[in-house]
């Protein structure tokens, strides 16, 4: 399991380079990440190499932010290995409220970052189905 970082940030102009530079001052490596917008604020959802320091640096400069767990689920980088993902989660009755794309670096495969109502029983359904999760 994964720890995500999720970091509440007003919409506008140079806010996103204003967290990513504050975590690159602190030599934490961006592994993977989303950002999804709103009206006045958006959530930049990451995974970061050390993401309780992220946590501490980022709310000590006013940031709200929390960690969560997500699941990492490697995948062969070929046609249709999504569509596989999402039918093994769909067979089970099991949503992901949102997925977005990371990559092991030390393989080279993408990972599919996930997040789930129960993430438990999302990790059990797809290490049954012969899913690798990190």
């Amino acid at each position: 399991m994964l720890k995500q970082l999720s970091i509440y940030a007003e919409n506008k102009k140079g806010a996103a380079q204003a967290i990513t530079g504050l975590l690159a001052e602190q030599d934490i490596n961006i592994l993977g990440s989303v950002i999804n917008d709103g009206a006045e604020f958006g959530i930049i959802r990451m995974v970061v190499s050390d993401p309780e320091k992220a946590l501490r640096t980022l709310e000590a400069a006013g940031y709200l932010c929390r960690l969560i767990d997500v699941l990492g689920v490697e995948v062969a980088d070929e046609v249709g290995n999504l569509n596989k993902l999402l039918k093994a989660l769909s067979d089970s009755n099991v949503n992901a409220t949102y997925i977005y794309l990371s990559f092991n670096r030390d393989t080279g495969k993408p990972i599919m970052v996930m997040h789930a109502e129960d993430i438990f029983e999302t990790e059990s359904c797809l290490e049954s189905k012969g899913f690798s999760l990190l």
